[in-house]
């Protein structure tokens, strides 16, 4: 028992780290959602607030992975959680939304650096034996988040006010920063031999990516086609207030109802998957988390009431953890540590492209069409997505991309 302790003491240090900062992620969405409209007055200056992130990532993804890879990830990912603070501080004393807008692209870059540094720390600080078990607690303190954030943003705004609760949220990533400071370096950088960020260097960066796509096509496939698929969530998640109150006819009372509710199921498989994740193999995490998770947005898109709505959002609720730990785990099973900064960037740029195809295509369908039409066209065709990714996955002869005991598959890639 001790040493199983001692095992997951540096990860569970890092649980918490994450864990704080995706509460903080989930106050600041509350409160700068609330601070722009007060300013404002205009749904269209807060629907701008969730097409920043991807433009910025398309704007960055170019060079982060080739930044990171050959510096100390402990060290940014500590770095960005200290900018986040700082930015998120300097909200409030915004003299006008522009300024705003300007912090919240400085935001945008802090996180791209995240996601890659994150990842990468992740795979190199827990070993793959313990990452499906890791990556299920994760998507239950993610679930967690997705519930205490908004949460803990309303109780602080009544109870003081905006500004005061953007001032708090800092806190918590200079909590999570301190945390982290913690961990190990499980890394030896020899900053000698770290290249200069030239655009020679990122076109070198971009080939050697390219050559390793090209020689794993398999893994390339079905990460990309996971990503794929979930756009349609994405694309459905960007309409579902509209969906529910105007298409439906459900109140914001209900609407806030549900997301509670999506919440909890989202808890509540996290649990399940943290206890039994042993007893459940990665391949049954991809594939009936991807397929159960498009059975929920397809019951969502064919609702008609607040019970039928609430069945879909817990199933996919439910079921959406399980699909997010068996891809992170199949991800980090397979990507060199070496060039994950690089790969997980140059993916990131791809999805974020297909974010804003896919918003602005729903918004045109919603339009000529109707918003019913076009969500249940997008469920059904995530639905036969889902099927056919499956089919890939389940494969016999592909078995050996999902082992999960140790081996030395995780090597650095030369």
């Amino acid at each position: 028992m001790n040493n199983k302790l001692i095992e997951w003491k540096n990860p569970s240090l890092l649980l918490l780290s994450l864990g704080i900062a995706g509460i903080g992620d989930f106050i600041y969405l509350v409160a700068i959602n609330i601070i722009v409209y007060q300013m404002t007055g205009s749904a269209a200056a807060v629907a701008g607030l969730w097409i920043v992130g991807p433009i910025v990532n398309i704007l960055t993804k170019f060079w982060t992975g080739s930044f990171i890879d050959y510096r100390s990830k402990k060290a940014v990912i500590i770095s960005t959680y200290l900018l986040r603070a700082g930015f998120i501080a300097l909200i409030p004393l915004a003299p006008n939304v522009f300024v705003i807008y300007i912090l919240l692209v400085f935001l945008s870059i802090a996180k791209s650096f995240f996601g890659p540094s994150s990842v990468t720390y992740i795979t190199m600080l827990v070993p793959k034996g313990k990452r499906k078990r890791f990556n299920s607690i994760r998507s239950f303190t993610s679930s967690g988040a997705f519930i205490l954030g908004p949460a803990i943003g309303g109780v602080l705004i009544l109870g003081s006010s905006i500004e005061a609760t953007l001032w708090i949220n800092a806190l918590f990533f200079v909590l999570a920063a301190v945390l982290f400071m913690k961990l190990p370096k499980v890394e030896n950088i020899d900053r000698a031999s770290i290249p200069s960020l030239t655009v020679s260097q990122v076109i070198s960066d971009f080939k050697v990516v390219n050559n390793f796509i090209a020689q794993n096509k398999y893994i390339t496939f079905v990460y990309l086609a996971f990503m794929g698929v979930l756009n349609f969530s994405f694309a459905m998640d960007a309409q579902e207030v509209v969906f529910t109150q105007q298409v439906i006819g459900l109140s914001e009372l209900d609407y806030s109802l549900l997301i509670s509710l999506t919440g909890i199921g989202s808890v509540s498989g996290g649990i399940l998957l943290s206890i039994f994740s042993s007893n459940i193999s990665l391949k049954s995490m991809m594939v009936y988390g991807l397929l159960m998770t498009a059975v929920g947005y397809v019951i969502y898109a064919f609702s008609w009431s607040f019970i039928s709505v609430m069945a879909g959002f817990l199933i996919l609720g439910f079921f959406i953890v399980f699909m997010n730990a068996g891809l992170a785990t199949f991800y980090q099973n397979n990507i060199p540590v070496a060039l994950m900064g690089r790969i997980t960037s140059i993916f990131q740029l791809f999805q974020s492209v297909l974010q804003i195809v896919f918003l602005l295509a729903v918004g045109v369908f919603a339009d000529f069409i109707s918003l019913r039409m076009t969500i249940v066209a997008l469920a059904l065709v995530m639905l036969a997505g889902a099927i056919v990714l499956a089919f890939f996955v389940i494969k016999p002869e592909k078995a050996k991309y999902f082992e999960e005991e140790e081996d030395a598959a995780n090597e650095a890639y030369v």
